[in-house]
């Protein structure tokens, strides 16, 4: 039972940061309509961003990691994505697969191919036992900090006027143009709020993964597997989903590691066999 309960734990630590880098990928797709398959890329710059950061400045500069990733987002948004808008969705999964491999060639060839070291702090180092689960005070932290960032994320976007405009710009973007809102300007933001999401994800999972250029494959079908299953543009489904898969996934990894992998596309299979637009999907105009 310890056991079942420490992994159960641990599986939730891998769940929300899963659910950080859905939830970006869900606001890209839902509010912009761009299927990015080069998410998982902007995730892996997050954490060669903080690993750099953290080489050259120590860990108080890593805070400026997913800032930078949102701004590299800002600049692939107006050179490239918003090319893409209102068009075939299947278009823009093509060239942001195409662009995702761009960047993890641009990766290995500033970084390289091997694998980097990213320590957490050392205030985070060591373990707490709490009752019959133990984990890591890294992993705590990890857990702390993801819940903050989405209750922060949530509070944006349900009660401050730019999260107004940005659920009516996904809605309705020609009556937020003729209201005289500058909806390029708001797109470019929300693409940014996306990256950002994927680089702080990036950030928090550098030091329990391996920073490798690998972490972008590794991070894009989980995020998808998990828009799939809590439904498209759903915050809150996002969130069920994403702590479902890390805990089925954990708890395979320790009672069955060949499946860990298939665990969760089984999970995706049931859900969508019974429901097929997610947990709490609804219905978009815009793409129905």
């Amino acid at each position: 039972m310890e056991i079942i309960l420490s992994q159960a734990a641990n599986g939730l630590v891998l769940g929300f940061i899963y659910v950080l880098i859905a939830v970006g990928l869900s606001i890209t797709f839902g509010m912009l309509g761009i299927v990015n398959f080069a998410h998982g890329a902007f995730f892996a710059i997050g954490a060669y961003f903080a690993f750099e950061l953290q080489r050259r400045f120590g860990w108080g500069a890593v805070i400026f990691a997913p800032l930078l990733t949102a701004l590299v987002g800002i600049v692939v948004e107006v050179l490239l994505i918003r090319r893409l808008y209102g068009k075939d969705p299947l278009i823009s999964l093509v060239v942001t697969f195409a662009l995702g491999l761009l960047i993890e060639a641009l990766i290995r060839f500033v970084w390289g191919a091997d694998g980097k070291p990213l320590a957490p702090p050392e205030f985070l180092n060591g373990f707490i036992i709490l009752g019959p689960i133990f984990m890591t005070k890294y992993r705590i932290a990890v857990l702390g900090m993801t819940i903050f960032v989405l209750c922060m994320l949530w509070a944006f976007i349900a009660l401050t006027p730019y999260g107004r405009i940005l659920r009516a710009g996904s809605r309705d973007p020609e009556m937020v143009d003729m209201l005289g809102i500058n909806l390029p300007r708001v797109l470019t933001g929300v693409f940014g709020l996306g990256c950002g999401l994927a680089g702080i994800a990036g950030v928090l999972a550098g030091p329990l993964w391996t920073v490798s250029p690998s972490m972008a494959a590794n991070a894009v079908m989980p995020a998808f597997v998990i828009v799939a299953i809590g439904g498209l543009g759903s915050f809150v489904g996002a969130l069920i989903a994403g702590l479902a898969v890390g805990i089925v996934t954990s708890l395979t990894i320790q009672f069955w590691p060949a499946a860990s992998t298939a665990s969760m596309y089984a999970l995706m299979l049931l859900v969508l066999l019974v429901r097929p637009r997610g947990l709490l999907g609804a219905r978009w105009e815009r793409f129905e």
